[in-house]
Formats: structure tokens, sequence, C-alpha cells
């Protein structure tokens, strides 16, 4: 995908990497409960788990209560029929290597194993500058610990900005598809698509969708999501 400037700060998602707002905007505690604020109700008929993995694309960094992507998507998969809790363990700030120490610990809180775990990872590891072999470590690490529980999984893909540079994008942007080819996983190639190059769907901080934006990315990845859950 051709990227255009007013575009590139929001694969720099995560602004609120430093401490202050990384604490002010957390999700709940990676235990987290159900999403808050769907307004679909509960469809009849099997009901299924999702736990949604991530950094403030999926916290709802700058957005209120209901209107985060996990919130969003489980109140379009009700109103398509499809029973669905999604418990939002996405924590602004994360690395992936955050989220590879508290996977674990996620994944133990749940009441029963979940139907589908969505992997969204990576942005505050190109905010810093971090090695991209280290973040294809933690999302393999990632991977394997979900094979060893039999999860299905949907890997949630980023692409590396123009201004890092040929060589890190070079290095970067080959890593979720490779990884999620290799664990048997689903993928998302670009989790930020539908909003990239669209700053109506931004909010002023040039990183973050705002609620319009967040129900375009649902649009987007809703069939990955229902297809994952179907097969």
């Amino acid at each position: 995908m051709k990227w255009i400037v007013p575009a590139l700060a929001a694969l720099t998602l995560a602004a609120c990497d430093n401490a202050p707002e990384k604490a002010a905007d957390a999700a709940p505690s990676p235990s987290a409960t159900a999403t808050p604020g769907s307004a679909a109700a509960m469809p009849p008929g099997p009901a299924r788990r999702i736990v949604a993995i991530g950094d403030s694309l999926f916290a709802g960094y700058g957005l209120a209560p209901g209107q985060s992507y996990p919130a969003r998507l489980e109140a379009a998969l009700r109103k398509q029929g499809t029973g669905v809790t999604i418990v939002n363990a996405g924590v602004s700030g994360d690395t992936s290597g955050d989220i590879r120490r508290r996977l674990a610990f996620v994944l133990d809180a749940q009441p029963t194993p979940p139907d589908l775990v969505l992997v969204e990872l990576g942005g505050n590891d190109l905010l810093r500058g971090l090695p991209p072999a280290q973040l294809r470590d933690n999302l393999d690490a990632i991977l394997t610990e979900l094979d060893k529980r039999k999860a299905k999984v949907l890997v949630m893909g980023m692409l590396a900005p123009p201004n890092l540079g040929a060589d890190y994008r070079s290095a970067f942007d080959p890593i979720y598809p490779a990884l999620a080819k290799a664990h048997g996983d689903a993928l998302v190639p670009f989790f930020l698509k539908a909003v990239i190059a669209k700053p109506e769907l931004v909010q002023a901080d040039h990183v973050h969708p705002t609620a319009p934006g967040v129900d375009a990315i649902v649009a987007e990845t809703l069939p990955a999501v229902t297809k994952q859950l179907a097969d």
C-alpha cells in the first residue's frame, strides 16, 4: 500500500506510549471482562468467546466506553446473528514484548478456553524503533504459546511506514504473513487499511481512529473474523 504523509503517523500508533498516558488509558486488567457498551443483544444459539490481545488500538484510546474495536466488533457479530462475547485485553503502550509477557496470565484468567484469539501488536515496536528481529521473536513466541493451547488465532498485521527506511520495512513487513503461515493462523494483512489516508477517520493526534474509524476497521475485518469463527 502506498502511503501519503498524513497517514504516516497512523502506523506509529502508540503515541500513548509514555507512562502517564498509559496509566490513564490502560484497558482493564489482563483478566478483563467482556467489552462494555455493545448495542446488540446476545442472539440465541451457541455463545462463543473471543479474547482480543493488543495495544491502544484495541484498548480504545481516546474513545468513549463501548467504542473500542473489540466492543464494536462484538456488536457487529451479534447484529449478524453470531452469539459472541469479546474480552478486551488491549493495553495502551504495550510492545510485543509486553504482550508476550502477559499472554499466559490473560489466557489463564479466562473461565473457558477462547474460541478465537485476536493478536494485534507491533505499533509500539515501530514507535520505539525496536529491531524487527525482536518483534519476530516475540510474535513467534506468542503464536507458539497459542499453538500449545490449541487456540484458533487471527493475526492483525501491520506495515512499517516509509519514514523508517527501506531496510526496516523489508525486515518488518514480511513478519506477520510469514509467521501466520508458519503457525497455520489466519491473517488480516494490514489492520489499519480502512483508515489510512483518511484523516476524517483519525483522531486529532493523527494516530488513533475515531469512533467512525473504528467502525470502518470493523467493517473491513469482520469477514475475516467471521470466517475464523466458522471454520
